[in-house]
Parts: C-alpha cells; sequence; structure tokens
C-alpha cells in the first residue's frame, strides 16, 4: 500500500473537499502518512470536555472518523465521496483534556472497502484511551 497524497496535499484536499471538519474541529490535523498508515490529531479546548473533566465521546469518535477517512483518501486519491459504512469504538480509559492522538492503520484496501483500526491516545501516556475498527466504502471509479 503506497500512499498517493502526502500529508499537505491532503489537508490542502480536506479544507477544499470538506472545510466544515476545520469548524467544528480547528485543531485537526494530519501530522503522517506512510505506507497503510496515517496519524491524526485533535487539539482540545473547553468545547470537547463532558462533565467530568474528560474528553466527551464523540469527540474521540471523530477523531476515530477522520483518521480513517484520512487512511482512504491518502491511499487512494481525492475521492470526497468515500464514505463511512462501519465504525466500532471501544473506550478503554479516561481522556484528559489536551490533545488526543489516533495512530490508524490499513487492514485490507480492496477496489470497493478499506478496513482500518485506529489506536487512540491522550496527553502524557502512550495507553489507548480507545480503539476503533472501521469499514470505509470506495465509489466506483468513473472513466476508463
Amino acid at each position: 500500500m503506497t500512499p498517493v497524497m502526502n500529508e499537505a496535499e491532503l489537508q490542502e484536499f480536506l479544507i477544499a473537499a470538506y472545510p466544515q471538519i476545520f469548524d467544528m474541529y480547528p485543531g485537526f490535523s494530519i501530522t503522517h502518512i506512510a505506507p497503510g498508515e496515517v496519524n491524526v490529531t485533535m487539539e482540545t479546548d473547553h468545547r470537547h470536555i463532558r462533565a467530568g473533566g474528560t474528553i466527551s465521546g464523540p469527540t474521540i469518535f471523530s477523531l476515530a472518523d477522520m483518521g480513517g477517512y484520512a487512511c482512504v483518501l491518502s491511499h487512494i486519491g481525492g475521492e470526497a465521496l468515500a464514505v463511512t459504512t462501519n465504525l466500532n469504538l471501544n473506550f478503554m480509559r479516561k481522556a484528559d483534556p489536551g490533545p488526543i492522538f489516533a495512530k490508524c492503520r490499513i487492514l485490507k484496501l480492496g477496489k470497493r472497502l478499506m478496513v482500518f483500526d485506529a489506536e487512540i491516545t491522550g496527553t502524557g501516556s502512550d495507553e489507548m484511551v480507545a480503539h476503533a475498527t472501521g469499514t470505509y466504502a470506495i465509489p466506483p471509479r468513473t472513466g476508463g
């Protein structure tokens, strides 16, 4: 699996194709792309903290989903219509306020589906706060 977009190209594509992502999560960034993997980061603030002083589940879920989207796009190219068909998330421990990180790996990349997993960690520890597995549907290529 060879990436076809680097970090800057993917970030530029996302800004053009899906600018809302940066309105909702201005601290989202793609930090690393390599064969079969993508790392993404989200800076969090008061909007992402739930009662009890922990990063909210929807914020962690969003990072996992955006990481999967970054995986598929970086490896197939700018195909904005790739969509999530499944995403499972297991919360493992509290995520303290601060940046959160997702190390995403492509488990299978086919013509129509990409399966990935994401290890999500928080600030100050390499222990996972959540683990996700997901599937993205890849639309059929048009043209010949």
